[in-house]
């Protein structure tokens, strides 16, 4: 993946996380932690949540993080697709130990982790030049 994703990624903490079930689109916010070595996000979601139940009937799901900006030279934001799997074991110490260290108030919090795993990265930065896009795909 480009270095200027990633670097952006790492810069924020918001995904916006859209779903589909049954035909029927919804989004949510949530904060996330980034694996590079996985190219995936870590999030914490209750799994009674309206989007948690899409995902894990539909787990092919987007995403957007955006830099809010009204200055069209400054525009940066990454729009993503991905499947999102439960984590268990092994992986889920690693995660919790990752996610727990960037909110460490989720140490209070019963947190329920989910990676979503990326298949395609797009990432509009203007900053390299009006419209320019950098692109990864798995």
């Amino acid at each position: 993946m480009d270095k200027a994703i990633v670097k952006f990624i790492n810069e924020h903490h918001l995904l916006t996380l859209a779903t589909s079930k049954d035909n029927v689109a919804y989004c949510c916010n949530v904060f996330y932690v980034f694996n590079q070595e996985n190219n995936s996000f870590i999030f914490s979601s209750d799994t009674k949540t309206k989007h948690a139940q899409d995902f894990i009937a539909n787990p092919n799901v987007a995403g957007t993080i955006a830099l809010e900006t009204k200055e069209i030279s400054k525009i940066q934001g990454v729009q993503l697709l991905g499947e999102i799997q439960e984590l268990n074991g092994e992986e889920l110490k690693i995660a919790k130990e990752q996610y727990v260290k960037a909110y460490p108030y989720a140490r209070l919090m019963e947190t329920h982790l989910w990676e979503m795993e990326l298949t395609f990265a797009k990432m509009t930065h203007n900053q390299l030049g009006f419209g320019k896009k950098l692109i990864w795909e798995s």
